[in-house]
């Protein structure tokens, strides 16, 4: 990795990358207001479920075949993942989130760089031919600037990991050292996911939380909410 891919890779994973994701919580708001996660072992319990059941099985997978679709000039090839990952994301929340964070990313993606791949897309999803999920954008983006899957399947869990983490530090009486904590204690996970994620097909996306997904549809219904998801 050369530097400049180490700064589209850092940039698109810092947590202040305008992708709106600081606006959910993907079902932590419900467990918390449920009373299930009530501190720091509560929470790494639940992201650990996270990432092993769907964030890496199926998002870092797919940002790492859209690496390789963009790396390879495959514009088919992304738009059948996004479609695939569409149909993978049956809570309407978490849906929303996803093609929110995904086009934020894309648009400012296409402001900061001139790789013709991103043009593309971007027309594609606007005409409607795939919804534009934030794992598609985040793998497509990185392939143009030559990152290697492995690498952009492991800023992807970071980010994630990161994301439910600050969310968690606005519903929980945690410190920032406790969320720390929790966030380099999935590190090795992590790793393993990132590893395993970069050798997936296609047809290799899959994804079971029950739980969080019935979290996910139950967080409509509650009387009071900080997130949109």
């Amino acid at each position: 990795m050369n530097t400049e891919q180490l700064l589209a890779l850092l940039q698109l994973a810092d947590g202040l990358f305008p992708t709106g994701g600081f606006a959910h919580s993907f079902g932590l708001e419900t467990y918390v207001q449920a009373g299930v996660v009530r501190d720091a072992a509560g929470l790494e319990a639940l992201l650990a479920a996270q990432l092993e059941g769907s964030v890496g099985p199926t998002d870092a997978a797919a940002v790492a075949c859209a690496t390789r679709c963009a790396g390879a000039g495959d514009l088919e090839g992304c738009l059948d993942l996004d479609t695939r990952l569409d149909a993978m994301r049956w809570v309407p929340e978490f849906r929303a989130a996803s093609v929110q964070m995904g086009r934020q990313t894309l648009r400012v993606a296409k402001a900061t760089s001139d790789a013709p791949f991103l043009d593309a897309f971007a027309r594609a999803v606007a005409e409607d031919r795939a919804p534009g999920h934030h794992a598609t954008v985040f793998g497509a983006v990185l392939g143009c600037r030559g990152v290697e899957p492995e690498f952009a399947a492991t800023a992807y869990l970071h980010s994630a990991a990161v994301l439910s983490v600050n969310a968690a530090l606005r519903l929980l009486p945690l410190g920032q050292v406790e969320g720390q904590r929790v966030l380099a204690s999935m590190w090795p996970r992590i790793a393993r996911l990132a590893a395993e994620a970069a050798v997936a097909r296609v047809d290799d996306l899959w994804s079971f939380t029950p739980g969080l997904e019935i979290a996910g549809l139950r967080h409509a219904d509650l009387d009071a909410r900080l997130f949109r998801s």
